[in-house]
């Protein structure tokens, strides 16, 4: 090994009993059961529904308070537990306010400190002590520990204990420190959080979400297709910003452009006063009713939509031009269209055009922006690259994220791996060689962090990769031939909006095939399973969103609400721990305050994916790998000393 590298090792374990101590702790780690995964996909900026998933681990908070308690609470008073758990502050208020006096709440206190000391120390059994105190609160961590590992309660330490709680609930600590408890457990039920893929478009408060994840002890995400608009936006790509903003005018989330980020929409707001009228097909899909919204908004909300919708077809045309790799001439739209006849042709088909808000198209040079446009999109970028809100979720993004990730021996991958109708592996050219399976993923992620290093590049070809991830054929993250945003605005038959899938989509449901590709990801085919997002599972039709005989598992299914009428239920997470999978379907959440005063929860079924013949250790975990990998340095340092002193 690198003596420099030992050397550096040894000012950290200057003496062999700490080597010896550490080797023997890290030895005993690998022993240990494998902590609880958690698998999330999907968000589209619902963060409430997210948030009450993630207090309740979808559901593993209140399986482990009934596993603790059903002999001694009613399931009234489970739901009622759990509630607390989940809204510590909220719930409390509640409670007090129930109260008859100060004597019952004080003994509701020192009941409910009691369970809550035992519900933490339930659910850290398989933790260390260090990994333990690590998740408790920081004022509070001395004296959880004193309670938690209590070993003479009966005789001589009996009255330290009970003062202890006395004295906490005397100084009127005691709100918080039940809500630090709360916050305890809710960290130790889930050791590990996945995110797989789209937490932004389509809901109200992404933002939200990521700072959530930026706080969250341990998380991966895996980009979805509508996240890599936003990480394209901030590296430069101005078609990946007029996508973005299309996409909030159409679902009504113009504020988180504006208030959350403070991009001044003010520019584009009076390019589209002057070219454009209301437009049915252009009026948001609002997240809230019709009469809380007014009609001077609604259409200038409708206005900016018809013109970024324009700006963005005109960026397109010149990478498709520039770029014949991607194989994406069908999508020069504006060129194919007769303007005074208010037709289009498309695939050899004439189509009546619906919709007519092509007053800033010049018809002989449809992809020219008008210099007021182009004002407008440099304005635009300049604000999206200089929003540091933005900057520090886009940071993380890049910190945390990846196309896909191998963990634990299994495959998550927001999209698909794009694949031939008999199921071989699709090929890409890019710059005149071909690329596929990991490989292309490969090529692909690496584009992206380019683009992201260098966002003064803005009509590179890694920049324009970055928009294909978005929209191209042979995208993983979008996985369909062709995105038919201009058919569905303007053409009234429905037909022309099919966006035909890749093979994948049909294909995963074939056993061999999963086990093909877990292999091009160097994964066992006979134990892993390939965690899919990105398309809604059809739970109302009947749809299995456990596919291949358990190798392929899809957890999109519909975390937004623009989708919960097609799916019929409100997502899909995955919890595997060290007994096996359980994929939890969920109900549609409607609010904090539901859960708070009627104790409902969200969780509809859970179904066993598979489970371990053995319960898996952490030695056969990827954190397994790296303790592996320490104690094989220390057995180094500790030759490395022997050496030296010879």
């Amino acid at each position: 090994m690198d003596t420099s590298y030992l050397d550096l090792l040894a000012k950290i374990y200057d003496k062999e009993s700490k080597v010896v101590t550490e080797m023997i702790n890290l030895e005993a780690i690998l022993n240990l059961p494998k902590g609880t995964e958690h698998f999330v996909s999907d968000l589209h900026g619902e963060f409430h529904a997210f948030q009450h998933v993630l207090r309740n681990g979808s559901g593993n908070v209140k399986t482990k308070i009934n596993d603790l308690l059903k002999d001694e609470l009613s399931d009234d008073e489970i739901n009622e537990f759990a509630t607390l758990v989940y809204y510590p502050e909220e719930k409390l208020k509640l409670i007090k306010n129930e109260m008859e006096n100060s004597q019952s709440l004080n003994q509701w206190y020192n009941k409910t400190i009691e369970r809550m000391i035992n519900l933490v120390l339930f659910a850290s059994s398989k933790y260390t002590r260090t990994k333990v105190r690590k998740a408790l609160p920081k004022q509070f961590d001395y004296i959880i520990e004193e309670l938690l590992y209590k070993t003479d309660e009966l005789s001589n330490k009996k009255n330290y204990y009970h003062k202890i709680v006395e004295r906490i609930i005397s100084l009127r600590q005691v709100d918080k420190f039940i809500a630090g408890l709360a916050y305890t457990i809710q960290r130790l039920v889930v050791d590990h959080l996945h995110v797989v893929g789209d937490i932004y478009d389509r809901g109200p408060q992404p933002d939200k979400i990521m700072d959530t994840l930026i706080n969250y002890h341990s998380v991966d995400i895996q980009w979805g297709n509508h996240d890599v608009l936003w990480i394209g936006a901030y590296s430069g790509s101005k078609v990946c910003l007029a996508n973005l903003i299309r996409i909030c005018a159409r679902y009504d989330n113009l504020d988180i452009i504006e208030d959350v980020y403070g991009i001044n929409l003010r520019p584009l707001l009076n390019l589209a006063e002057k070219y454009y009228d209301d437009n049915q097909a252009f009026r948001p899909k609002n997240n809230a009713s019709e009469e809380n919204i007014f009609e001077n908004e609604q259409l200038q909300k409708t206005k900016i939509h018809q013109a970024i919708t324009m700006i963005q077809f005109k960026l397109e045309m010149p990478i498709i031009k520039r770029r014949p790799d991607f194989n994406m001439s069908r999508r020069l739209v504006l060129e194919n269209i007769d303007y005074e006849q208010k037709i289009i042709t498309l695939y050899g088909e004439e189509y009546s055009l619906e919709n007519d808000c092509f007053a800033t198209v010049n018809p002989d040079q449809p992809d020219q922006l008008l210099e007021e446009e182009e004002q407008v999109m440099n304005k635009l970028l300049f604000a999206f690259q200089h929003s540091e809100k933005l900057a520090r979720h886009m940071k993380f993004f890049m910190k945390k994220g990846s196309l896909y990730l191998k963990y634990n021996g299994n495959l998550l991958i927001h999209g698909c791996i794009p694949l031939n109708e008999d199921g071989t592996m699709k090929e890409m050219v890019i710059k005149d060689k071909s690329h596929s399976g990991r490989e292309l993923l490969d090529i692909f992620e690496s584009y992206l962090r380019y683009s992201f290093a260098h966002p003064e590049r803005t009509d590179d070809l890694a920049t324009d990769m970055v928009w294909y991830l978005w929209t191209g054929e042979n995208s993983s993250l979008f996985g369909k031939k062709e995105m038919t945003t201009f058919e569905r605005y303007f053409i009234k038959d429905k037909v022309a909006h099919v966006e035909e899938k890749n093979h994948y989509y049909y294909l995963r449901a074939d056993e061999e095939v999963c086990r093909e590709i877990l292999k091009e990801f160097d994964l066992d085919p006979d134990q892993g399973r390939i965690i899919n997002g990105h398309t809604p599972v059809l739970e109302i039709s009947g749809e299995n969103p456990i596919k291949a005989n358990g190798k392929m598992i899809v957890i999109d299914g519909g975390f937004s609400k623009a989708y919960q009428s097609k799916t019929g239920i409100a997502g899909y997470t995955l919890l595997y721990n060290s007994f096996g999978m359980q994929l939890v379907a969920h109900n549609k959440f409607t609010s904090k305050e539901d859960v708070l005063k009627n104790g409902t929860d969200v969780l509809s079924v859970k179904r066993l994916v598979d489970r371990e013949v053995e319960r898996k250790k952490v030695m056969e975990t990827n954190n397994g790998e790296k303790i592996l990998q320490q104690i094989s340095d220390l057995k180094h340092l500790m030759e490395y000393r022997y050496r030296i002193d010879q």
